[in-house]
């Protein structure tokens, strides 16, 4: 769809076009949330409530866009995510203002990887943990974590690698990491 395109659907009260917009630019604006010591779940709600807010301006008539749909819709983000910070006080305005840089992606992604892993939720958490961080054997976690044996240890740890894997392959491609 074609900027105009989008606009046009959107006059229309189409909320397909409000679909293609959530899917096309959910990268990178998470990313932005996520750089600036954000999880995931505020990412989400950040970008949903920056997509509420575009939708309500245009519907009303009260939309004028003079850049393109993706700049205007990072203004929004920046701006809903810094309210946010500035009401869990974590940064002073100014260091808010400040806060909204590059980081480097294997930071990104490490923290991508910490925010599944608790969505994932315990047992996956503690067997990838003891396994990839504290470098445990697989009779070592079985022992810590009362399984039968490192063949059970080793079933379920690829299961919880699986279902890590796909997490954060639904919400988030290589380019989000290397641009």
């Amino acid at each position: 769809m074609t900027e105009q395109q989008i606009l046009d659907h959107i006059s229309r009260g189409d909320e397909t076009a409000l679909d293609y917009l959530y899917k096309k630019y959910y990268p990178m604006m998470t990313k932005m949330v996520l750089k600036n010591n954000g999880t995931v779940e505020e990412a989400n709600d950040v970008y949903q409530d920056a997509l509420i807010v575009f939708w309500q301006k245009a519907i009303s008539g009260n939309l004028k866009i003079t850049s393109k749909i993706s700049t205007y819709l990072y203004s929004i983000c920046k701006n809903c995510w810094l309210k946010e910070l500035s009401r869990k006080k974590r940064l002073s305005y100014a260091e808010q203002e400040e806060s909204i840089v590059q980081s480097d992606p294997e930071d990104i992604m490490s923290k991508v990887v910490q925010d599944a892993m608790e969505v994932l939720g315990d047992p996956c958490k503690s067997v990838l943990t003891y396994y990839y961080f504290n470098e445990m054997s697989m009779s070592e976690i079985a022992d810590r974590m009362n399984y039968s044996n490192a063949d059970t240890v080793k079933a379920k740890k690829y299961k919880c690698k699986k279902r890590l894997d796909i997490l954060i392959k639904k919400n988030y491609t290589q380019e989000d990491f290397f641009n």
